[in-house]
C-alpha cells in the first residue's frame, strides 16, 4: 500500500511517500480503507522528534481518518465490512490506504457525511468537548475565550461552546481569521496582534475576566490569559502552536482561586476509547442536526502531503487541512 514515511526524525523535508506492506489484522481489530485523513499539530511534533509518544523508525504519520471498513476481528460487532467510519490513530498511521486500528475507537459517520469533513472531526471536535465538557466543566451563560481561534480546534472549540450555552470570545492574529470565527459563531472577536489581550477582554467582560481559556496557543497569549481569567475560572492547555511553552506563576493561581488544567485528548482516547466513540457518536447526531460544520480550508493529495503538512507548520490554515485519496 501507499503511505506517508517519516524514515528519521528532525525534519518535514525527510518525509516520503512510498510503499509499505499492509498492516496484520490483530484481535479487536478492524482494518479502514482510508479515503482521506486530517493533518494535526501533533504530525509535524511527531516528525520532528517533539512529540511525547516516540513512534518507531520508520513510521507513518496521521491521528484521524475516515474511510470503509474492510475487514473486522471475530467479536466487533459495532461496525462491519463496508461501514462508512471515521477513527483516531493515537500512534499515527492515518496517512497510508489502509490503516489497522483497535475497533473501540472506529464510529460510523452519518449518511450526509463525506469523507473529507468525517477525516476533519474526530481530533478537533473531540478534543474541543473532552476539553470544554469534561476538563472545563463548561456551563451554559459562562464566558469562553478561545486563543487560536481560525485552527480547526479553535473553531471547533467555538462551535462546541455555543452548543454548551456559552458566550464565546474569539481571539485570533488576524482579521480573515476573526472573521471565519464570526461565521462559526463567536459573539466577540480580539485580534491579539492589534492590542493587549488582557485589556480587551476585561472591557468585554466588564472587568470580570472569562470563566474559561482554550488555549491551543501558549505563549504570550497564554501569559495574557492568566491576567483575564476570572475567580475560579478555567485555564485549559490543550497545546503550544506558538512554539514558546509558557510559566505560570502559582501566586496568581492562588489570588484568583483558578485552575490550570491539562487537556490530552489523545491519551484520554487510547485509556477509554469506548467513551471517546460514544462522544463522537453523540457529536455526529449533532452534526446531522446542523450544530457542527468543520471548516476544511484544502485538500491535497497524498503525494502532496509534504506540502499540506508545511502549510499548518508555517501558520496558513483557517480551518483544516486534509489528505484524500
Amino acid at each position: 500500500m501507499r503511505a506517508l514515511l517519516c524514515r528519521s526524525l528532525g525534519s518535514l523535508d525527510n518525509l516520503e511517500v512510498g510503499e509499505l506492506e499492509a498492516p496484520k489484522l490483530g484481535t479487536g481489530q478492524v482494518r479502514i480503507a482510508a479515503k482521506a485523513s486530517g493533518i494535526n499539530f501533533p504530525d509535524i511534533l511527531m516528525v520532528e522528534g517533539k512529540y511525547q509518544v516516540k513512534p518507531e523508525m520508520p513510521f507513518v504519520p496521521g491521528l484521524e481518518l475516515a474511510g470503509e471498513v474492510l475487514e473486522c476481528a471475530p467479536g466487533v460487532d459495532h461496525v462491519r465490512p463496508g461501514d462508512r467510519v471515521l477513527a483516531f490513530a493515537r500512534f499515527g498511521g492515518a496517512h497510508a490506504d489502509e490503516v489497522v486500528l483497535p475497533a473501540g475507537i472506529v464510529t460510523p459517520i452519518p449518511d450526509d457525511m463525506d469523507f473529507v469533513t468525517a477525516a476533519a472531526f474526530p481530533v478537533a471536535y473531540g478534543t474541543a468537548h473532552f476539553a470544554l465538557a469534561y476538563r472545563g466543566n463548561l456551563k451554559a451563560g459562562e464566558t469562553l475565550l478561545v486563543l487560536g481561534a481560525a485552527g480547526g480546534v479553535g473553531l471547533a472549540a467555538i462551535e462546541v461552546g455555543k452548543y454548551l450555552g456559552a458566550r464565546v470570545i474569539a481571539a485570533a492574529s488576524s482579521a480573515e481569521k476573526l472573521a471565519v470565527a464570526k461565521q462559526h459563531g463567536a459573539d466577540e472577536l480580539i485580534n491579539y496582534t492589534d492590542g493587549n489581550l488582557r485589556d480587551e477582554v476585561r472591557e468585554l467582560t466588564g472587568g470580570k475576566g472569562v470563566d474559561v481559556v482554550f488555549d491551543p496557543v501558549g505563549g504570550d497569549a497564554f501569559t495574557q490569559s492568566v491576567r483575564c481569567i476570572g475567580w475560579e475560572g478555567r485555564i485549559l492547555v490543550i497545546g503550544f502552536a506558538s512554539g514558546d511553552i509558557p510559566h505560570v506563576a502559582a501566586n496568581m493561581i492562588l489570588v484568583k482561586n483558578f485552575s490550570v488544567t491539562g487537556v490530552v485528548f489523545g491519551e484520554h482516547s487510547h485509556r477509554y476509547p469506548d467513551e471517546s466513540r460514544q462522544r463522537w457518536t453523540g457529536l455526529l447526531a449533532d452534526y446531522g442536526s446542523g450544530h457542527f460544520k468543520p471548516k476544511v480550508m484544502k485538500t491535497y493529495g497524498l503525494e502532496d502531503a509534504r506540502s499540506a503538512i508545511s502549510d499548518l507548520a508555517e501558520r496558513r490554515a483557517l480551518g483544516k487541512i486534509v489528505l484524500t485519496r
